[in-house]
C-alpha cells in the first residue's frame, strides 16, 4: 500500500526567491548551517526536503497542468471565471506573476540541493555505519540523489524560462543574471552525469520498496535522454544553431551515441519493464479486492486491473514495474501544511481536468473541467488502439460510465476529458466517495481526495526516447505491441504519431512540439466548441517571438535589480 507521508520541513535554508530576506529569518527550530547536516538522519531530512520541492500550490505552476494547457491536445477550459486558465491556452499574460511559485519553489529545492552538495562532501560518515563501505555507500547516494534533483528542477524550469541563474553554492550571490540556454543545460547535464556515477548500479527489482519515490540511476540515464533531446531540438530547431552534442559545465560534451548507450544501460539492466496492458497503468482500472471485483464498468468490461502505484511489492494490483520517477501525493486536508495549504499534498491536476460540475457521475468525479481535450486527437486516432479509450473520456458513452453526462456546465466544452488523471469515485458501503478516500480511508472531500501519483519518467519513454535518439525501430516496437499494433518501419513522423498516442496528458507535447519546431504549425486549425451552451469556434494564436518560452515573474525581474530581462515577446 501506497505510504502517505506528510513531509515536515525541518530546514534551515527556506529562501522563496532570488532575494536574500530568508537569512534574516529567526531560526524555529534552533537548526542552522553550522549544526545541521551531521547525522545520516539529518541527510534524510535534508533530502525530503528537496523531494518537497516537486510540489506546487498554485495550479498554474503545476508543470504538468500548464504544459496540458499550452499544448494542441487540450483547450483551456473550466467556467466563465477561469479566465487564467483560457490565457495560458492562448498564450497571453494580463498578470505578473503567473508563474511566481515555480519559480519561487525551483530556488527552494536548488538551495537544499547545494547545501547538501557541499556539506555531504566535507562529512565522513564511519562511525554512524558498521564499515566504511556502507558509509561510502551511503555518501555517494546522498549526493546522487541531491544532483539529480538540482539538475531535475533546473530542467524543469529552464523548459519554461529558458536560461536560468545558476546558483550552485550555499553563499553563492542571489542576484546573478540569468545564465544561457547552453550554460544552464550544460549545467543540467552535468549534474545529472554526476548523479549517474554516484547511484549504485542495482536492478529496480532489488531496490527496497521504502526508496519507492527517489531517484535512482536509470531515473538519471533516462533524463539525461530527456534533456538531450529538448536541449539539441530547441537549439537547433528554435534557436536555429543546430547542434546534436550536449554541452558539459566542465568542458566537452556528450555525443548522441553517449546519451544512447546510457538509454541503452536503462532498458538493459534497469529491471524496469512495460506494464503489459497500457490501461492498467491508471487507477480508473483499480479492483476492489474486498469485493472480488472490478469496481469500474470500463474496467469490467475490458477485464482490466490496474498495477497500483507502489513498484513491484504492492498491496493493490500486480505491481506496477513501468513507474520509474513519479510526484507523490496524498488525500489531505485544508489545514494540513499550514496557512489553508493542504491541497498541495493532493495531486491538484486531477481536481482542475476533471469533468466540470458532474458530481454524479460513476467512476469519473467531478472537478473544474480545465484542459478539454481537442476533439483532432479523438478524431484522428485509430479506434483499434486501446490507448485512445484508455486515455480519453466521451461523455454520453455507457461503456465509461458517462451517459449521465450533463452538458453546457463550463466553456470550451468538446465532449472529450482526459483520463488518466481525473476524479474517481465509486459507489461503496459509504455512498458515492473518491477512490482514494477508500483505498486510504482519509480526507472526505471532493477536492482534496485526489492520491494520484503523477508519473514524471515511465519505461514506455525510454523506449521511444531510445529509437528517436538511435533512429530505429526496436523501442518504438515494442511500445506498440504492448497496445496489439503491428510493428512499423523508422521514421520520424511514426515516432512523433506514436508519442502522441502513448504519452498524451502526460505533461510531455507542449516541450516535444517547441523542440521539434512544430509548435508555429500546431495551432493553425478552428475547432467547434461550447462556451457555457453556446456554440462558437476556437481558435489558438501562438506568438513565434515567444520561442516557445513563458514569461520572467515580474516579481523576481524587480528583486533582480535589473538584471534579469524579460524574456521575448513577453516584454
Amino acid at each position: 500500500m501506497k505510504k502517505l507521508i506528510y513531509i515536515s520541513l525541518i530546514l534551515l535554508i527556506t529562501a522563496t526567491s532570488c532575494d536574500s530576506d530568508y537569512l534574516d529569518t529567526k531560526n524555529l527550530y534552533e537548526k542552522d548551517i553550522d549544526n545541521f547536516y551531521k547525522t545520516p538522519q539529518d541527510i534524510k531530512d535534508a533530502i525530503a526536503g528537496v523531494y518537497h520541492s516537486l510540489f506546487t500550490v498554485s495550479p498554474l505552476s503545476n508543470e504538468h497542468i500548464t504544459s496540458n494547457l499550452l499544448s494542441d491536445m487540450m483547450l483551456g477550459g473550466g467556467g466563465a471565471g477561469d479566465q487564467h486558465a483560457k490565457n495560458v491556452d492562448n498564450f497571453l499574460d494580463p498578470a505578473i506573476d503567473t508563474y511566481a511559485e515555480l519559480w519561487k519553489v525551483t530556488y527552494n529545492g536548488i538551495t537544499r540541493a547545494n547545501a547538501i552538495i557541499e556539506k555531504v562532501s566535507e562529512i565522513e560518515f564511519n562511525t554512524f555505519f558498521d564499515s566504511p563501505a556502507e558509509a561510502s555507500k551511503f555518501k555517494s547516494e546522498t549526493l546522487a540523489e541531491a544532483y539529480f534533483m538540482r539538475a531535475f528542477l533546473y530542467f524543469r524550469a529552464a523548459k519554461f524560462f529558458g536560461g536560468m541563474p545558476l546558483i550552485l553554492k550555499i553563499n553563492d550571490a542571489r542576484d546573478v543574471p540569468r545564465a544561457s540556454i547552453t550554460d544552464t543545460f550544460a549545467q543540467i547535464s552535468s549534474d545529472l552525469k554526476k548523479a549517474i556515477e554516484n547511484f549504485p548500479t542495482v536492478n529496480q527489482l532489488n531496490i527496497p520498496t521504502s526508496r519507492y519515490g527517489h531517484a535512482n540511476k536509470w531515473v538519471a540515464e533516462a533524463y539525461l535522454g530527456r534533456v538531450y533531446l529538448y536541449y539539441t531540438g530547441y537549439m537547433t530547431n528554435i534557436e536555429g544553431q543546430s547542434t546534436s552534442e550536449l554541452p558539459l559545465a566542465e568542458g566537452g560534451s556528450l555525443s548522441k551515441t553517449d546519451v544512447a548507450n546510457f538509454l541503452q544501460d536503462c532498458i538493459s539492466n534497469s529491471g524496469y519493464q512495460l506494464t503489459p496492458d497500457f490501461r492498467n497503468i491508471w487507477p480508473y482500472s483499480y479492483i476492489n479486492e474486498a469485493a472480488g471485483a472490478n469496481v469500474f464498468p470500463y474496467a469490467t468490461n475490458q477485464n482490466l486491473s490496474w498495477v497500483g502505484q507502489d513498484g513491484h511489492s504492492p498491496t493493490y494490483g500486480t505491481g506496477n514495474n513501468e513507474t520509474m520517477f513519479m510526484v507523490r501525493y496524498a488525500t489531505s486536508e485544508w489545514g494540513r501544511g499550514g496557512n489553508g495549504q493542504g491541497p498541495k499534498f493532493t495531486n491538484r491536476a486531477c481536481l482542475f481536468q476533471g469533468i466540470r460540475d458532474n458530481s454524479t457521475l460513476e467512476p469519473f468525479g467531478q472537478g473544474w473541467g480545465w484542459c478539454t481535450v481537442n476533439p483532432k486527437l479523438w478524431n484522428n486516432w485509430d479506434d483499434a488502439d486501446p490507448r485512445k479509450k484508455g486515455s480519453i473520456i466521451e461523455v454520453g458513452d455507457s461503456e465509461q460510465g458517462t451517459q449521465g453526462y450533463e452538458a453546457d456546465k463550463g466553456d470550451h466544452e468538446t465532449g472529450f476529458f482526459n483520463k488518466k488523471y481525473t476524479p474517481l469515485q465509486f459507489n461503496g458501503p459509504d455512498g458515492l466517495k473518491g477512490l482514494f478516500h477508500y483505498i486510504y480511508d482519509d480526507f472526505d472531500n471532493f477536492q482534496l481526495w485526489h492520491a494520484q501519483d503523477f508519473i514524471l519518467m515511465r519505461f514506455a519513454d525510454v523506449l521511444l526516447m531510445h529509437s528517436e535518439i538511435t533512429e530505429t525501430a526496436d523501442g518504438l516496437n515494442r511500445v506498440r505491441q504492448r497496445a496489439n499494433l503491428a510493428p512499423i518501419a523508422y521514421s520520424l513522423d511514426a515516432l512523433k504519431n506514436e508519442r502522441v498516442h502513448e504519452l498524451s496528458f502526460e505533461g510531455l507535447r507542449w516541450f516535444d512540439l517547441v523542440r521539434w519546431g512544430d509548435v508555429t504549425t500546431a495551432f493553425d486549425a478552428s475547432i467547434n466548441v461550447r462556451n457555457s451552451g453556446i456554440e462558437q469556434v476556437y481558435k489558438v494564436n501562438y506568438r513565434p517571438e515567444t520561442k516557445g518560452l513563458l514569461p520572467i515573474p515580474e516579481t523576481e525581474i524587480n528583486l533582480s535589480n535589473g538584471k534579469y530581462k524579460q524574456n521575448p515577446g513577453w516584454e
